[in-house]
Formats: structure tokens, sequence, C-alpha cells
């Protein structure tokens, strides 16, 4: 069987289906798949990194406001839709896959028009507009909270499944932990990263604990992003008075399965991916939303993991130094703590959820 996937923009949308990806080819020995998306996005960087056979569409998000810049994006779905059709007709799909993101929008309503059957899945609980579009056509709809069927246009075709996650956050193991110069597994070590993009806001308050409050009661693995990575490091380094072996500063990493295995405490945005990872590692977090995603998504995924106890929620509005060293303090030094948030976040984990949406793949392809 040969099947389309498609996902891009984020981690969040690509890294669901790189994991359905994996296993359909657990399944399907014969299974000939091709990742769809753009050169310019992380995508085609990481299904490379997949060995996946990649091909391009020339496609950029619409911005909601009119301006010379929104006519000029249409203009890229046409050309977005007119690369699609060739790759439908050239490699004759059974099924389109899309994760989410402008990018699977083409190839999945070509894939409709050709009367290939296509699944949708959506990580959040407010879906995104592509998705929600793709709702209309979509044969199935793959949701990970009960809540989006409300917003999408045949909620009769949706079923739960939860995110896909690697199966690499299921089976930690320290052993394999990352190989930390100065880092020893008696310390405890705190990973902080804002998504795939990095997030300012984290980057911040983490720069007035370095220069403020930080002690060597924990140490500190900081994932800035690559477009905040130069100035962050830029200050760091410019810091007197501080054990700056205590501090590691990247600005991406694709081994985070490693390192939230030597990890005790996240500090993350509260994407619905991100969180599924956490879960799946079971660990505490401190969750920071960001403030302009779509309808306060993130917002939403922390409360709910926040009601739960099984992270603390910080509003990006609310966001400091002070406040962020207090909140790490008050868990990285109750090892209680750690453990009960550790075991009510592996409550929200949902280890089948990539079989559930491949069972459901298979059943649309006969």
């Amino acid at each position: 069987m040969k099947y389309i996937v498609s996902g891009g923009g984020t981690g969040g949308h690509i890294y669901p289906a790189l994991a359905i990806a994996k296993e359909i080819q657990n399944r399907d020995e014969q299974a000939k798949i091709l990742y769809v998306g753009t050169k310019s996005g992380p995508e085609y960087e990481l299904a490379k990194r997949a060995g996946l056979d990649f091909a391009q569409v020339r496609v950029k998000g619409i911005p909601r406001s009119i301006s010379a810049e929104s006519f000029k994006n249409a203009m890229e779905v046409f050309k977005g839709l007119s690369d699609s059709k060739k790759i439908i007709n050239e490699f004759k799909p059974d099924i389109a896959i899309g994760t989410g993101g402008y990018v699977c929008g083409p190839i999945l309503f070509r894939a409709y028009q050709k009367n290939i059957p296509i699944l949708v899945q959506e990580q959040n609980a407010f879906p995104g507009i592509t998705n929600k579009i793709l709702s209309r056509w979509a044969s199935a709809i793959a949701i990970a909270f009960d809540e989006a069927k409300n917003y999408l246009k045949h909620p009769e075709r949706t079923f739960i499944s939860g995110n896909p996650t690697r199966e690499e956050f299921f089976n930690l193991d320290e052993s394999f932990g990352y190989d930390l110069t100065g880092f020893n597994r008696t310390d405890k070590i705190i990973l902080s990263l804002g998504g795939s993009g990095g997030q300012k806001s984290i980057n911040d308050a983490l720069l007035e604990i370095y220069n403020n409050f930080y002690d060597d009661s924990f140490k500190i693995i900081h994932i800035t992003g690559n477009r905040y990575y130069q100035n962050v490091k830029n200050e760091f380094d410019n810091l007197k008075d501080i054990n700056k072996e205590n501090i590691i500063i990247i600005p991406y990493s694709h081994d985070i399965p490693q390192l939230m295995a030597i990890a005790d405490l996240v500090i993350a945005s509260s994407s619905a991916m991100t969180l599924a990872e956490i879960s799946a590692a079971k660990l505490p977090s401190i969750l920071i939303p960001k403030a302009y995603t779509a309808e306060n998504h993130q917002e939403f995924n922390a409360k709910t993991y926040e009601a739960a106890n099984a992270s603390e929620m910080i509003l990006e509005n609310e966001l400091d130094g002070k406040k962020l060293f207090e909140t790490i303090k008050n868990i990285i030094t109750n090892e209680s703590k750690i453990i009960s948030m550790g075991e009510a976040s592996s409550k929200f984990s949902k280890p089948n959820a990539t079989k559930i949406i491949v069972d459901r793949i298979m059943q649309l392809i006969g």
C-alpha cells in the first residue's frame, strides 16, 4: 500500500506524523510512505532523519487579516494545489494522512478530489484552522480531547485516540541518558524547553534566575529555540558569580527522550504534544502556556494538568524569574511531590494512541 503523511510548521504537527509512519511500517512491510511538506519547514529535516521519502509543496499560511502579505500567501496556496495534484497523480496513494499545519491542506484536499480516503489527526481541544477545514472532507478524524469534535464539521466521524507519541518516551532508560559532563544522576536536573521554536518568556525568566536567584541545588538543561539562542547565550556568557558548569544552554535538540530520561522536572509551554511526551515520561512539570495560541488552547491544556496536580501553571503575563524560581524550588526540594506529580502526569498518557489511529487507517484502505 502507498501512504501519504503530511504535517508541518512545528514539532507538534510533525512528530505525530512520524509516529504514525513508523507504526505503518511496523504493520505493512511493503508500505511505501511519502512525507509531503515544505523544504523550508522543520518537517523536511525531520522526515529525512526518519528515513522517509519527501515531496515538496509550495504553500504558506494565510494571515487572518487582509494585507498584501495575505494575497501573496494565497497565491502560494494555488502553487501548493498544483504541486499536490502532480504528487497525487504520480505517487497514487491509497490514503492521505494529515496531522495539522497549513502544509497538509493542499495535499489532503487533492486526495479528497481523487476519492482517496483522508484521515486527519487533531492534537488539541481547539482544532487548528487547517484541520477545521479538512474535517469537511475527512473520512475519519482522530482526536485527543473529546471537546474537539464540537469545532469540527462532522463530529460523527471523530474517534478518541490520544496523541501519537514516539515509543522512546514510553521506554526511558537512564542508562541511555545524555552524556553530560559534570551532570550526575544524583543531581536534580531540570529540562526547560519552549516547543520546537522556543519561547521568549521562558528564556527571559531563566536569564533573570541566572542573574539574581540561582543556587547549586539543581542543574538546568535550557533549550532556547534556534532564533533565540545567540542572544540568550551572549547574556549568559556575560554573567559573573555563577557556576556555569551547572547550566547547559543549547538551541535545539532531536534527543528530547534522552533528556527526559535524566530530568526530574520539565519547564515547558503546554502544547498538546509536549504534554503527551511529558506524561509518557511520567514527569512533573511547570507549564507556561503561550498566550497567543489559537482559542488560547495552551492555557486550557495547562489548566487540565494543574487541576490533576500533575503540573504547576504560570501564565505568561504573571511570569518572572522570582516566581519561576520559587515554583522550581517548591517542587525540586520535595521528593514526594516530584513522585506524586509524576504519577498524576502519567495518568494522561495514551500509550496506544498511534496503534488506534493506524487501526483506523487500515480499516479505511480495506
